[in-house]
């Protein structure tokens, strides 16, 4: 039985990829799927799949940057909304491309190709990504997230990142700070540090993230702990000694 993964940051997408391959392709099995490139990274190895589908623009570690790295273990397949850069990826070497949204004519055609290859050895190729993450600009400049999806009691809000003021977790929740309102993500700050922009967001903390435009100062308690001050907000954050450095410059 032929396998595979999906990779986009958009579950949404993986949602719609899924659905229109079970409908082209009812023998394909998917194995699992990743947000990001790096998730994509550890689901090949793991689960060895066929063809890997993976969006070319993703937050952190992108498509082009996982298919470098995924090599000759699978086919791969890119997804991307950008027409011209999925045809060169195809011409040089790619199985195929999903240009989004994903329509069902468009992936009775992947299908026929990737039905075509399944039998041989994936290509390798390294040299063509390179290029084309240089071209697209990925190779230099990740893709940071924009928008973060929380919940506010049963009402689920896109934030604008340049909204919040920081982000801290606990054992089970992350909280979303704006100046308005606060909301929950499960996404744990480890995971958020690797995805967000770290010109704009400092980690001063192993469960806090602050955004360096919300910093008013910084200052030191009692017991001699540094503390951050956010603007227009009364909570002081803990800066733990391994991020203080970030502070030096201020």
């Amino acid at each position: 039985m032929p396998t595979a993964i999906i990779a986009d940051d958009e579950r949404l997408m993986r949602d719609q990829i899924r659905l229109r391959l079970s409908q082209a392709w009812p023998e394909l099995e998917i194995l699992g799927e990743a947000k990001n490139g790096d998730e994509a990274i550890e689901l090949v190895d793991q689960l060895q799949p066929d063809f890997t589908f993976l969006d070319i623009r993703m937050p952190g570690k992108t498509g082009l940057q996982a298919a470098q790295e995924i090599g000759g273990k699978s086919h791969i397949v890119f997804i991307t909304a950008y027409d011209e850069y999925a045809i060169e990826a195809f011409e040089r070497g790619a199985v195929d491309y999903i240009l989004k949204p994903a329509e069902a004519e468009r992936l009775r055609l992947t299908v026929t190709r990737l039905k075509a290859r399944l039998s041989s050895t994936p290509a390798d190729m390294g040299s063509m990504l390179t290029q084309l993450a240089k071209q697209m600009g990925i190779a230099t400049k990740p893709v940071y997230l924009q928008w973060i999806q929380a919940s506010i009691g049963q009402q689920l809000r896109l934030i604008p990142v340049q909204e919040i003021l920081f982000f801290r977790s606990d054992e089970k929740y992350t909280s979303v700070q704006t100046a308005a309102y606060e909301a929950l993500i499960r996404k744990p700050v480890r995971d958020l540090a690797e995805e967000l922009d770290p010109d704009l967001f400092w980690q001063i903390h192993r469960a806090t993230l602050v955004n360096v435009n919300a910093i008013d100062g910084i200052t030191r308690d009692m017991r001699g702990r540094h503390q951050v001050l956010i603007k227009g907000h009364a909570e002081k954050l803990e800066v733990s000694r391994s991020f203080i450095h970030l502070f030096k410059q201020m």
